[in-house]
């Protein structure tokens, strides 16, 4: 049993896909620091998305997009390759795993839909 308690899970439910191979193949090569630089280019994808919900902005609006593109940007440059396609999957278990809504709804509550919606749009608006 590994000491994250999620990556058994994460290596039954993905561990057969390229994306979960290459992440690991990554993360073996990464410093603490990188780990740490990788986590504050998620927060700010975040930071980004909680800044356009919090001024009001439909998920379709540019500022929502943009957190999006941030979004996908942060996992392609530190994980794997983040298609529209994948990240809308992200997406869909931010919803659907209780454990990820809650991560965004500790920001903001609302911030779950928020983010699902704005990936969702964007991805509609670049296919």
């Amino acid at each position: 049993m590994s000491a994250d308690p999620y990556h058994d899970e994460a290596q039954a439910r993905w561990g057969d896909t390229e994306a979960y191979r290459e992440s690991q193949r990554r993360l073996s090569g990464y410093s603490a620091e990188d780990v740490e630089l990788a986590k504050k280019q998620a927060a700010e994808a975040v930071q980004m998305f909680l800044d356009a919900m919090t001024a009001g902005l439909p998920a379709d609006s540019p500022e929502a997009a943009a957190a999006a593109e941030a979004h996908r940007k942060a996992i392609s440059d530190w994980w794997y390759a983040c298609s529209y396609d994948m990240q809308t999957n992200l997406a869909a278990m931010y919803l659907q795993d209780s454990r990820f809504t809650q991560h965004y709804e500790d920001v903001r509550p609302g911030l779950a839909q928020y983010v699902h919606d704005a990936i969702f749009a964007n991805a509609l608006a670049n296919s």
